[in-house]
């Protein structure tokens, strides 16, 4: 039950784990206002919008483990209602986030026996983006293995090079911890783990599922239509897909495998991310940072009604945009910040925000078209992240340099589902 894939791949940058697995405890296992069962269905509910088997199966063993009921395990028609409630914002935030509205949020806090507090839905909706940028993170650094229960990886793990867990983590005591732990193998433990394994096996196997699981492979293989190379048409930024053709391929048998049927989690699996650029003119504005901010705006939100959360979410921010890049921008021609930015920019672009400060015809000029590719897809569908992708962007650079990618795709995805969240959440009460 516990992120040792994600935390080896994080431990190349020791400062950021630390606060990756400071946010990541408040969130799951301090006080808060969702009781601890549901913040661990809340991110089943996640992973699954991108059948990531990984943190399914990392939360279902922790939901167990937190007293929730077992038949909850069987799917969403087995769920109290206000929790199955949460179902469209999920797909949504997911997705498309540019379309939640006030009126999701009016929809969840009314005045029934089922309605949400402002406080539980910010919980709520602080979760879905965590794990649903996690999974994003997960994918594009090959975390998605055989992690038990009967689940099957499309990826391998990527091996930490000549660094040293212990050395990627030296002064971090969050990782001194961790690596502590994983050396520590009880026969408890194994126990417990094989107890839980049988215990998902007769709750599944009424919820085999196998011709919805090849519904959303088919899904998985249809074009991703257009979307990376940022220009500018009559002054707005659009986004056209450099990766048309090269998606990646799907599983031999058309089948997603494992014991957990992911489509169980799941309403609407055909809902999927469709190009911000396409939408209809005026149905969606674009998201303008300058009205709408984390800074000004979202951290205040969720910090006044989540207690504490806003400072962790905000260093976690702080400390990617921190983190060590000068070899990168160095092989990019420019300055670190520019080079971030850039990344950061186009990451916001694919989601409809847009800074009126920042000229994006630089993300052309800073990003190559490989680097795109692979940004693009382990944004907007991780799921269908193979290893090629991650081998073939960037071969000159290291694998933790690659790792620094992947977690600006993480917070700037994550911070563009807050925002939209928010901006709704803010509509409402005013």
């Amino acid at each position: 039950g516990r992120l040792e894939a994600v935390t080896q791949q994080m431990g190349y940058h020791p400062q950021y784990l630390d606060s990756f697995l400071k946010t990541q405890h408040y969130l799951m296992h301090m006080d808060g206002p969702l009781p601890f069962d549901c913040r661990h269905y809340i991110a089943i509910m996640a992973a699954a919008r991108h059948q990531c088997r990984y943190l399914v199966n990392l939360h279902v063993l922790q939901f167990l483990r937190a007293g929730g009921d077992p038949q909850w395990l069987r799917g969403l028609e087995f769920i109290p209602p206000k929790l199955r409630n949460l179902n469209e914002i999920n797909k949504i935030l997911a997705h498309r986030p540019w379309l939640i509205t006030k009126e999701h949020i009016e929809k969840l806090l009314k005045i029934s026996e089922w309605s949400w507090s402002l406080a539980e839905l910010v919980h709520a909706v602080v979760l879905l983006a965590h794990c649903h940028a996690l999974a994003s993170f997960v994918f594009g650094c090959g975390c998605e293995q055989d992690e038990g229960l009967g689940g099957r990886g499309s990826l391998k793990p990527l091996s930490l090079g000549n660094q040293c867990f212990c050395e990627a983590t030296a002064g971090n005591s969050y990782g001194q911890e961790l690596l502590r732990i994983n050396r520590k193998r009880s026969l408890d433990s194994c126990m417990e783990l094989d107890s839980l394994r049988e215990r998902m096996q007769r709750i599944h196997v009424e919820t085999e599922g196998r011709d919805e699981m090849r519904l959303l492979q088919q899904d998985r293989e249809e074009g991703e239509g257009q979307g990376a190379e940022v220009g500018v048409q009559g002054g707005t930024e659009h986004c056209s897909d450099p990766s048309a053709g090269l998606s990646p391929p799907a599983d031999t048998d058309g089948v997603v495998t494992g014991a957990t049927n992911l489509a169980c989690y799941m309403q609407d699996p055909d809902f999927g991310y469709q190009d911000f650029a396409r939408r209809d003119e005026d149905q969606t504005q674009v998201f303008r940072v300058q009205d709408y901010s984390w800074e000004d705006h979202g951290f205040s939100l969720v910090n006044r009604l989540y207690s504490d959360i806003g400072h962790l979410l905000d260093e976690k921010f702080r400390m990617v945009d921190g983190l060590q890049s000068s070899a990168m921008a160095k092989r990019q021609g420019c300055e670190p910040s520019v080079f971030k930015r850039g990344i950061w920019n186009y990451i916001h672009c694919m989601f409809g925000i847009r800074y009126d400060d920042y000229d994006y015809a630089e993300v052309n000029q800073l990003l190559e078209r490989m680097l795109k590719v692979y940004i693009k897809t382990v944004t907007c569908y991780p799921e269908k992240t193979n290893s090629e992708m991650f081998d073939r962007f960037w071969k000159q650079f290291k694998h933790s340099e690659k790792v620094h990618v992947n977690l600006l795709i993480l917070e700037a995805r994550m911070q563009a589902e807050l925002l939209y969240a928010l901006q709704a959440i803010t509509q409402y009460m005013i």
